[in-house]
């Protein structure tokens, strides 16, 4: 894609009719595919800022909404029947030829790991990652972030009662980085951990925090945009 002109597409699939709203970048060397969650749209704050900011730095951004929203439906189906939304509108994503980074925002997000190895995605972008119900930390669904089986990047609230940063899975040969990035590294594959301090689910932050919501998103695209230009990051 050289073109800039937002523009959307809707894609059929075994799930229903999904929609894909294309922001090009001009000289693109990968997209950035990201749906929403369970309980919003493709309007997210971070998913608008995400497909704003990144254009300039080379990534397109493909916001996916998934048959249930394209629907006008309320409610979310079972998991199942996400991936099989996602599965879909795969092939349009990989159109363009360039690497594709899966990503979502909590339901989304788990849907990425659930199928990043399958369909063959680069990386994973991981916002909100719903690690657990509120209040039921033993409900984990840490096997999917760690299943994703590519380089993933989880940018996630500070107060997310899905999951607070010190809840996520530690195993060991994570190094501290100054600017307060946590990256794990496992057999084959790493996830780094990015906090948006005072973020509840939605990044949202109260009128008491240190640092303004604008600021807050501002610390969301700057991390993926790092993310996604790190060197070799694609080739890993």
């Amino acid at each position: 894609m050289t073109h800039s002109e937002t523009h959307s597409e809707l894609v059929e699939t075994d799930a229903g009719t999904a929609r894909i709203t294309w922001h090009p970048a001009r000289k693109a060397r990968s997209v950035l595919a990201v749906s929403h969650g369970a309980g919003g749209g493709i309007e997210a704050r971070d998913l608008r800022a995400i497909a704003s900011a990144l254009p300039a730095h080379g990534v397109t951004v493909a916001l996916v909404e998934q048959p249930w929203r394209v629907a006008g439906k309320k409610v979310a189906p079972a998991p199942k029947t996400l991936d099989t939304g996602w599965r879909g509108v795969w092939p349009a994503l990989a159109k363009p030829g360039l690497p594709v980074l899966a990503g979502g925002r909590s339901a989304g997000a788990r849907v990425a790991c659930r199928t990043a190895t399958e369909l063959g995605a680069a990386a994973v972008l991981a916002l909100s990652f719903p690690l657990h119900p509120p209040g039921r930390p033993e409900k984990s669904r840490a096997d999917e972030l760690l299943g994703a089986g590519v380089p993933t990047l989880v940018v996630q609230g500070g107060n997310d009662p899905f999951g607070r940063p010190a809840e996520f899975p530690d195993i060991g040969r994570g190094r501290a980085k100054r600017d307060g990035t946590r990256a794990v590294v496992g057999d084959g594959w790493a996830y780094e951990l990015v906090e948006i301090p005072f973020g509840d689910h939605s990044f949202a932050v109260p009128k008491r925090a240190d640092i303004g919501q604008e600021e807050a998103v501002k610390r969301i695209t700057d991390a993926v945009v790092a993310w996604t230009g790190a060197p070799g990051m694609l080739s890993t």
